[in-house]
């Protein structure tokens, strides 16, 4: 009975991890053209099954969003990119 007084464990105060502020990175870089023929930066905006992944999750604007996509779609008209892959990343 005395080693399982000594193992009393107390709960510690759950830590507040401070959410980072989203941000449009093609405002901060000053990107004003984004390329559909460069692949290996549009994957950065799909997940694994290919698909384009929402402006909450990435932090883009709705005026770059609406250029990736456009981008990521032209790029799979020409086979740049895949339209429905297994593992992309």
């Amino acid at each position: 009975m005395a080693d399982a007084k000594s193992e009393i464990r107390y709960l510690t105060a759950p830590s507040i991890e401070l959410k980072k502020k989203k941000y449009c990175r093609f405002k901060k870089s000053g990107i004003k053209y984004i390329d559909y023929k460069d692949p290996e930066f549009l994957k950065k905006f799909l997940n694994e099954q290919g698909k384009i992944l929402p402006r909450r999750i990435t932090g883009t604007s709705l005026k770059y969003q609406r250029r990736v996509a456009q981008a990521v779609k032209r790029a799979r008209h020409l086979a740049l990119l895949p339209f429905v892959t297994d593992m992309l990343k």
